[in-house]
């Protein structure tokens, strides 16, 4: 019995590390997980990930090379305030658009270029709860503009 036992002991040993591995691959894909809405604004229809955390706000689209036409990313920060973005990481041109907490257009900048990195950042003239990025060009070919209304949904809940 003893020479069964430890003919199995590898087996288990590796079963363990790999329950380990996929564990820990599942844990972080969660972590990096955005919750998805349906953003109406404009003339367009998109599929938004919502960052709730100081985290994903700060990532924002960091690192994506490609921007679908109808992806964008909701912001959404704690309290009204003039908050700033910057293009840490970015790899693409984006247009980011300001929202008041009544979700209406209040500032828009239109292709702002990953080259400023951190050195240059875009701030509203007005306090935003909200801060929508999009692929460049999507503000004028989707009819965004200041006054007009975003419609989506989030938990304000979550926002950390």
């Amino acid at each position: 019995m003893m020479t069964h036992f430890k003919g199995a002991s590898p087996i288990i040993i590796i079963g363990g590390v790999l329950l380990i591995i996929i564990g820990s691959a599942v844990l972080l894909m969660m972590s990096t997980f955005q919750p998805k809405v349906s953003l109406y604004f404009g003339s367009g229809a998109f599929d938004a990930k919502i960052a709730y955390t100081e985290a994903d706000r700060q990532k924002g689209y960091g690192g994506v090379t490609n921007i679908a036409d109808n992806e964008a990313l909701i912001l959404v920060f704690p309290s009204n305030d003039l908050w700033r973005i910057w293009m840490k990481d970015m790899k693409v041109p984006i247009d980011i658009v300001w929202l008041n907490e009544d979700k209406k257009v209040i500032h828009i900048v239109k292709n702002a270029s990953p080259d400023t990195g951190t050195e240059g950042t875009y701030v509203p003239k007005t306090p935003a709860r909200y801060v929508v990025e999009l692929a460049a060009g999507t503000v004028d070919s989707k009819a965004i503009a200041v006054g007009r209304s975003a419609i989506f949904e989030v938990n304000h809940k979550d926002v950390e």
